[in-house]
């Protein structure tokens, strides 16, 4: 404590001295109860301390504390410090204050009575000690107190630069900690014109203020950025003798430089011409500064000049427009793959991933293959090696292809245990991607098994399988393939599944061989029957009956080993169940019927590749753009999780994760969006159903506003659903935490519909007592008729389970159901609400007509309760394939050539009600210089029309 120590408090010097001098824990305990005692007499029966004493002893009980021992007293003297003029004993009051007392203690309201009273002193030392104090507790409380008023500090002119800088980190502070309870939106232009201050100090505390408040609501700070780039112009084209100051090892501001440059990063390439090639000539100066020689042999130099160096590539890749700047960063990263220094070749890798994404400076970065693949050999760091193989994985295209993974292949034999599985998965995805002949395909998997055949997933030999049998040019090849890998004397269990699969489908492409004929391919495989787990078993029986259609002259040898007692008598009532079964089939069935139940099996449909959502799920914390090739995207199938002793005897099981249930595709994020901006945590369902959360809910109607409770379960996380989204949409995700993720899949006709609801368990732990119910709140429950059909009260770790829900529409309404979820989680009660989106627009069904009959129908609807117009702001894009796109998502049918202004939109529906049929006619107007729209809806039920204008407003 130097302040303490020059303020000549020798009585604490002496105790400090006598604690350290203690030969024992016991004789330290010992020295502190004798201490304590002593200052609690002092507080208590001497009335005549003075501030110095107090300071004194209040510096003991904060020693004491420091030690590990628990206080129980004092917090009032420390309070009463706090009103004294003299810096030393302010300073150790709200020392003791930060330290000590908790955001919810009784002593708080004077506490913070006594922070108001430094905040309006003219004297800046106490108002900076006022507001470290409020920063270093940070509670709600204080947020409260203070949220108003700091900002006013910050933004005044007459605050000196010491105190706005301290201002602008308070500020921070309680904007991460309680930002709802912080209003900035008022303030948000003058705390963008900080970046101007002179003091440099405030700018750089002003930067990670309006980076923190970018990331709520960047549209309220994007002025920031013109703002931003001249003052990064400033720094990087400084000399020493400018910045001498905030100059680091001859680095200008390397600290605010990199801030300004992750400050970019949440925002697109700047539009104005001006600013965005003074951006541009910002990072062509600081590549430029990164060829120069050295001004330092310090390790300081190098860590500061590669810290902006880094910080600028990773800009350049953001905006992602400019050819030339992401082949300049290329090189440069080339150039470290090769440096001594560990940490600059794994950034350089890491950034390198990012770079082959893009178009522009992927060719650039496939120059670097040969160092890559050294790299890959040679590294001593794993994490390095991992870095090597992601960069291997997303260079890769047509051109490389079979080098990059003939290469990942020989270094899978020696690899680092904890990557091969993730290998596996990318060699599996990258062969499937790129093969032009898919014999290599087969040859390349099934050195993939050989190699690595432990860290095999279900899914990657499932794959193979799917493409075997969809393709008929390689059937016969995988075939011959797979029957001379299964005569290897040591052959993995995933080898002898995949060949039970082929040969027990087109075994017979093979049999003109005798070398391998029906009986040697038979032996073959039961060769390896005793070796394997009762799973794999259970597949060889089923090629086994295949056999038996196939090749009819070895029956009787099959139905000998499926007679066997092992197996009638098994303990396994699945591999029990078969043999009966097909022992029985292959008895009494005749020729005819044995050729039509087991019949080869036809194509798989065509879904999104099960391996590269495992492979997702095995990297969330890496941006989407690394995890998939280039290209498109990778197809997959899916096969029916049913084994069945008659028309489908082996199909490969469904991937317990079920990760494309729902069969939807995932949207792409906006280029404008700020990123990282979401919640984390990629969950079961997102790479399917989309990221919904950048979508707000706020705009929805009052009338169907959310009914969201948080609950001490779901933690500090703010439960929300995406209500809104699903105006104009029947399929997604509408309500996330971390520990639950719940997906829609809805479809509606004429006045029914049906509600498929995916509840994904995100967590380690099972989810149990898992019970959803639907309430219908109001008159909805004679307007709507729900049926809820009920589900398994367990999800298992990682598991989706569906529950569907019929509904059918009686009479127009204006409520929405709520959808009731309570579950156990580790022992703790969880309980979710959300509204399920069932809108009255569901039921409508678009119609055609004319422009006669349209404004026939028009003018019948004119009475005033028939109408419903609107003019508001127009919220999103006033594109007109956009608003197209949404007016046929809302239901209903837009008319061509109706309107005599071809910029309007008329449509027309009908809403379809167990009761009656409710005709909807819209005219919708943009006005695109004003960015308003005129709405005008008119039904033969004036509430309908008020409800559906309602609905329609949040969309536009």
């Amino acid at each position: 404590m130097p302040a303490v120590k020059g303020d000549g408090m020798r009585g604490l010097a002496v105790f400090i001295s006598d604690i350290r001098n203690c030969k024992s824990k016991e004789a330290e305990v010992k020295r502190i109860n004798k201490e304590l005692a002593n200052i609690r007499s002092k507080f208590k029966g001497d009335k005549t301390l003075d501030g110095y004493q107090k300071k004194k002893y209040v510096c003991k009980l904060l020693f004491i504390f420091l030690l590990g021992h628990d206080i129980d007293f004092g917090h009032m003297e420390a309070v009463n410090l706090l009103s004294s003029n003299k810096y030393t004993e302010k300073q150790i009051g709200y020392l003791f204050i930060s330290v000590l007392v908790g955001g919810t203690s009784d002593l708080m309201k004077l506490v913070i009575q006594s922070i108001k009273n430094d905040l309006v002193s003219r004297n800046p030392v106490h108002v900076n000690l006022a507001m470290q104090c409020i920063a270093n507790i940070g509670s709600r409380e204080m947020a409260e107190a203070f949220g108003g008023e700091i900002p006013k500090l910050l933004v005044s002119g007459d605050t000196i630069d010491s105190v706005k800088q301290s201002a602008a980190l308070c500020l921070l502070k309680l904007v991460r900690r309680s930002p709802d309870l912080v209003p900035m939106a008022d303030w948000a232009s003058r705390v963008i014109h900080l970046l101007n201050d002179q003091h440099m100090g405030v700018v750089t505390a002003a930067v990670s203020l309006i980076e923190t408040l970018a990331k709520k609501n960047s549209d309220d700070y994007k002025g920031c950025v013109s703002l931003a780039v001249s003052r990064l112009s400033r720094i990087v084209t400084s000399s020493y003798t400018d910045l001498q100051d905030y100059t680091y090892y001859f680095v200008p501001a390397p600290w605010l430089s990199v801030k300004l440059l992750h400050l970019l990063q949440y925002y697109p390439a700047p539009e104005d011409a001006t600013v965005r090639n003074r951006l541009t000539e910002c990072l062509e100066t600081i590549l430029n500064k990164a060829q120069e020689p050295p001004k330092s042999k310090k390790v300081q130099h190098s860590n500061a000049k590669n810290a902006v160096l880094f910080e600028a590539i990773n800009l350049i890749i953001h905006m992602d427009c400019d050819a030339n700047l992401l082949v300049r960063a290329c090189n440069q990263l080339g150039q470290f793959l090769q440096h001594r220094e560990t940490n600059l070749r794994y950034l350089a890798l890491e950034s390198m991933c990012l770079l082959a994404t893009s178009e522009f400076s992927h060719d650039a970065v496939k120059k670097h293959q040969e160092t890559v693949i050294t790299a890959l050999k040679t590294e001593r760091d794993v994490s390095v090696r991992q870095r090597a193989v992601d960069l291997l994985y997303a260079m890769c295209d047509r051109s490389n292809a079979e080098e990059i993974v003939l290469e990942m292949l020989a270094y899978l034999e020696t690899a680092d245990y904890s990557i091969r599985e993730e290998m596996v998965l990318k060699v599996a995805i990258l062969a499937e991607k790129y093969a032009v002949d898919y014999t290599w395909y087969v040859d390349t998997i099934l050195n993939l098994i050989r190699i690595a055949g432990d860290y095999v997933s279900e899914e990657v030999w499932y794959r193979v399988i799917q493409i075997v049998i969809n393709r008929d040019d390689v059937q016969g090849y995988a075939a011959k393939t797979v029957f001379e890998a299964l005569q290897a004397p040591a052959c993995h269990e995933n080898m002898v599944k995949v060949g039970g699969y082929i040969l027990g489908e087109f075994g017979n492409l093979i049999a003109g061989d005798p070398r391998s004929s029906p009986m040697v391919q038979f032996q073959l495989l039961h060769s390896k029957f005793h070796l394997c787990s009762v799973a794999t078993r259970q597949l060889l029986l089923s090629t086994y009956i295949k056999f038996v259609n196939l090749f009819p002259e070895i029956k009787p040898q099959i139905q000998q080993v499926l007679q066997n007692e092992n197996h009638l008598r098994n303990a396994d009532v699945e591999l029990q169940q078969r043999a009966v079964e097909y022992l029985q089939l292959s008895t009494v069935a005749s020729t005819d019927v044995l050729a039509t139940v087991l019949e080869e099996m036809p194509p798989f449909p065509e879904r999104e590749s099960s391996i590269l959502a495992k492979l997702k799920k095995k990297q969330p914390g890496k941006l989407k753009e690394t995890m998939e090739p280039r290209e498109v995207k990778v197809s997959s199938n899916h096969t029916d999780t049913t084994h069945t002793a008659v028309a489908e005897p082996h199909p490969p099981p469904q991937p317990t994760s079920a990760i494309d249930l729902l069969g939807l595709s995932s949207p792409t994020q906006p280029s404008n969006s700020v990123p990282n901006s979401t919640p984390g945590g990629t969950g079961l369902l997102i790479d399917v159903l989309g990221d919904l959360s950048g979508e707000s809910s706020t705009d929805v109607p009052s009338s169907v506003q959310k009914t969201v409770t948080p609950t001490p379960g779901f933690g500090s996380v703010l439960a929300t659903d995406h209500f809104s989204k699903f105006v104009c949409k029947n399929n997604g995700v509408i309500f996330e935490t971390d520990l639950l993720q719940i997906g829609v899949k809805a479809e509606f006709r004429q006045n029914l519909g049906r509600l498929g609801l995916f509840y994904g368990n995100k967590t380690a732990f099972a989810f149990t007592s898992f019970l959803p119910s639907v309430e219908t709140p109001g008159c909805l429950e004679s307007q709507l008729n729900i049926q809820v059909k009920p589900m398994d009260a367990a999800i298992e770790s990682g598991a989706q389970k569906q529950q569907m829900v019929n509904i059918e529409c009686i009479s127009d309404f204006i409520e929405v159901p709520v959808l009731h979820i309570q579950f156990m989680y580790s022992g703790v009660l969880q309980r979710v609400q959300l509204r399920l989106p069932v809108m009255v627009n569901k039921f409508i069904e678009a119609t055609e007509m004319d422009m006669a009959t349209f404004f026939q129908r028009w003018k019948m609807l004119s009475q005033p309760d028939q109408e419903s117009q609107k003019i508001f702001k127009a919220k999103n894009s006033m594109d007109g394939e956009q608003i197209k796109t949404k007016l046929i998502g809302f239901g209903l049918s837009v008319l061509q050539n109706v309107d005599p202004n071809p910029e309007n939109f008329v449509c027309a529906g009908i809403m379809h009600t167990k009761m009656a049929q409710v005709g909807c006619l819209m005219r919708l107007e943009p006005n695109k210089q004003a960015q308003m729209y005129r709405l005008t809806l008119r039904t033969s039920k004036g509430s309908v029309s008020q409800r559906l204008c309602e609905l329609m407003e949040t969309q536009l």
